[in-house]
């Protein structure tokens, strides 16, 4: 059984201040299943999106979310016009910003063979 947005959205967030990081929640969505995206601001003018892996990608079906990267090293004009054509088809979705300048949040990435269950470490502290 999947988490819900919201857990997992509260997780990520607790998870990036333990680890001396600074993450805000900028949208919230749907508490059950709203489709999560993470923006990265890399502290340079670039910025990063991630959003849900496509569930058709896998064969097995992941027990946890799955993110992709959709936009890389972009301005953040570029990031708000991806999200708005997002809002168009799904109004119910969170955004996460989360400050990092290697532009790694240790988000669980979708994978063409995962060899075990993607980001079943996430939860750790």
């Amino acid at each position: 059984m999947r988490v819900t947005s919201e857990f997992f959205v509260s997780a990520l967030v607790r998870r990036i201040f333990a680890e001396g990081g600074f993450a805000a929640i900028s949208r919230r969505g749907a508490e059950e299943a709203g489709a999560v995206f993470v923006s990265i601001d890399r502290l340079d003018g670039s910025f990063d999106l991630y959003g849900p892996a496509p569930q058709a990608m896998f064969s097995d079906q992941p027990l946890g979310r799955l993110f992709e990267k959709i936009l890389a090293s972009v301005e953040t004009a570029d990031i708000s016009q991806r999200l708005q054509n997002e809002a168009r088809m799904d109004p119910d979705y969170w955004l996460v910003e989360i400050e990092a300048r290697e532009g790694d949040a240790g988000l669980p990435l979708a994978q063409d063979d995962p060899v075990e269950v993607p980001g079943k470490d996430f939860f750790r502290t």
